[in-house]
């Protein structure tokens, strides 16, 4: 279980750090460095959920987009200054439940 948390983590990391390199180059107009670092962040992304040991593609996609909403909350407030309400986190604990719930519920 540890190496698939690390592995979710690593991916949202990447996910959101590359996009927002791609945002601060398109949106904030910073060189475009930003956004070819961003890109390979991205692809770097698209490869480390391949390491995850579940054996269903969309499983592990639809349980990392409950990880990535907390991810993105806290980005948004560790860089960006936008804390999260109550209501975000109340939202994110019920993606992590749900989150829990498809990748470890006993299965036959």
């Amino acid at each position: 279980m540890f190496k698939s948390v690390v592995l979710f983590v690593l991916a949202g990391l990447a996910e959101i750090g590359g996009g927002y390199l791609v945002w601060l180059w398109l949106r904030e107009s910073r060189p475009v460095g930003y956004g070819i670092f961003g890109g390979v962040i991205l692809i770097v992304y698209g490869v480390i959920p391949a390491f995850q040991s579940f054996p269903s593609f969309g499983r592990v996609y639809a349980a990392y987009g409950g990880v990535f909403i907390v991810m993105a909350l806290l980005w948004g407030w560790l860089v960006d200054g936008k804390t999260p309400d109550f209501y975000d986190w109340i939202g994110a604990a019920v993606c992590l439940l749900g989150v829990s719930i498809m990748l470890w519920a006993p299965r036959h």
